[in-house]
């Protein structure tokens, strides 16, 4: 059986890893089929391909674009993309725009909290300074003692109600979709176990994706917890859509799941790959 991961982030965006490091850690863990799939952000995708081509790793070239629905952050994943399509380099550019400013807002929160110079420990963690996020934020927190890890600070700071919160206005569902189809991809909702949305709204999101062209979701991901794995599995299947799997990982001190250590996708789905390897 395969093992597929399509889901992970490097020094892009929000990892730790560079997308080189990170071919190697699949190739090294047994991936057979790996994609890169950094936050609104393609740039990482040719030292990947390159990477993974000379460890005979299978590619596929991928991105997370975050978008809002009901209220909230919620992700969808293009795999299979043509980082250079146009219309999908123009729209990350137009997510990316703001984040410095929101980053800035974010500082001002934490410093009337005692956190001082949260932007520049923030950037310190940021390999595209264009790319700044709350993850940044989250480990200069740990780095300056306050708690333990990354969970933690989630916990405490950077959410809903919490110090260092700013929501984002980010890209729709629909121009989500269309980047993806239009750079020739499969969209696929990331780690559905995440969001907390009420039912109408979480069905709403499916239909809306479906009647979209959206294709797939994640079943088997970092993100979800065993149980959920059956629960996303008849989502799937009851919708129409393709299973995916990917752990999301991160970093190696900072990921629930490592690359490729995931259990295979639960029996009765089609995986979002049944068409792209044998």
């Amino acid at each position: 059986m395969l093992n597929v991961d399509l889901h992970c982030h490097s020094i892009i965006s929000d990892g730790t890893l560079a997308p080189a490091a990170l071919a190697a850690r699949a190739k090294a863990n047994g991936v057979d089929v790996w994609a890169l799939t950094d936050h609104d952000e393609v740039s990482g995708i040719g030292e990947a391909r390159a990477a993974a081509r000379g460890l005979d790793l299978r590619f596929v070239a991928g991105v997370e674009i975050s978008i809002t629905w009901a209220g909230q952050t919620v992700h969808i994943v293009g795999l299979g993309i043509d980082e250079h399509c146009a219309a999908l380099t123009q729209g990350l550019a137009g997510i990316r725009d703001g984040r410095t400013a929101r980053g800035q807002a974010i500082a001002a929160q934490l410093a009337d909290v005692g956190i001082h110079d949260a932007f520049a420990g923030a950037l310190k963690y940021a390999d595209n300074a264009k790319l700044i996020g709350r993850t940044h934020f989250a480990r200069y927190i740990v780095e300056l003692g306050l708690v333990g890890n990354i969970s933690d600070v989630f916990r405490h700071f950077l959410v809903a109600g919490k110090p260092g919160y700013l929501p984002h206005r980010w890209a729709s569902l629909e121009q989500s979709v269309s980047w993806i189809r239009a750079a020739g991809g499969r969209a696929v909702i990331a780690h559905p176990g995440r969001y907390q949305l009420e039912p109408l709204a979480f069905d709403a999101l499916l239909d809306t994706f479906v009647q979209l062209g959206g294709e797939g979701i994640e079943v088997v991901t970092g993100s979800h917890t065993p149980d959920q794995y059956g629960l996303y599995a008849k989502v799937a299947k009851q919708s129409g859509l393709l299973a995916s799997r990917g752990s999301d990982f991160h970093g190696p001190a900072e990921s629930r799941a490592d690359l490729g250590s995931l259990p295979p996708l639960p029996a009765g789905v089609t995986p979002v790959w049944h068409d792209w390897v044998g």
